[in-house]
């Protein structure tokens, strides 16, 4: 799977959204801490507590190559769940991503490092450890639900959740979708306009013709 992963991270949220039935996006103001990451994985779901990441250190100590760690509080706030030696063990353990609905911190490091994380906000106050919470239930991330084993995507633009029965799915027709682009952008290159070959030139001056409109 790990290289169905990597092509649904090159397609893109854009192209998998579209793809997937315009799937679930996390409606967030979301920091790409490293510029230009992509990453695409099935997502271990953690709840903390509030202002705390207890256990972001025990789903660290449990994560699997390729997943993508999806950290929650009952209520986003600019609390750091992770910094530089959290996201070291991660990288290190093989993780693909991590998603953070709170804060981030060390953000030179955290660059540096290289593994793709992507944050509601940076700040220095780091959180507490003292909150069982969860790991592995059913989360909110900008009005999105994911559960643990969904396809999540992120890129520049963003984060798209598709749910673990609809990968295979999703993978072939994201590629479909991928080489109906490349063929659209050869023919605007060559001057073709979507405001024809999307017949929406007759949608516009059809409307002009009955509101009495120049054609």
């Amino acid at each position: 799977m790990s290289d169905t992963f990597a092509a649904l991270a090159q397609l893109g949220t854009a192209t998998v959204h579209e793809a997937a039935a315009r799937s679930p996006v996390v409606d967030a103001d979301l920091i790409q801490v490293v510029p230009g990451s992509r990453a695409a994985g099935p997502a271990r779901t953690v709840r903390c507590g509030q202002n705390d990441n207890l256990m972001v250190h025990a789903a660290v100590a449990g994560a699997q190559p390729g997943e993508v760690l999806v950290l929650t509080m009952p209520e986003p706030a600019p609390i750091a769940l992770i910094g530089e030696l959290i996201a070291t063990q991660a990288k290190t353990s093989g993780v693909a991503a991590i998603l953070v609905d709170g804060a981030v911190r060390d953000v030179d490091e955290l660059r540096e490092l290289g593994l793709p994380v992507w944050a509601r906000f940076v700040r220095v106050s780091g959180a507490e450890k003292e909150v069982r919470g969860e790991i592995g239930g059913t989360v909110q991330v900008g009005g999105a639900t994911i559960r643990q084993g969904d396809l999540v995507v992120l890129d520049a633009d963003g984060a798209v959740v598709v749910p673990a029965a609809r990968t295979d799915e999703t993978v072939t027709r994201a590629q479909e979708r991928e080489r109906s682009e490349v063929e659209a952008r050869e023919q605007y290159l060559a001057g073709a306009l979507s405001y024809d070959t999307y017949g929406l030139r007759a949608v516009v001056e059809q409307g002009l013709v009955e509101h009495g409109g120049d054609a």
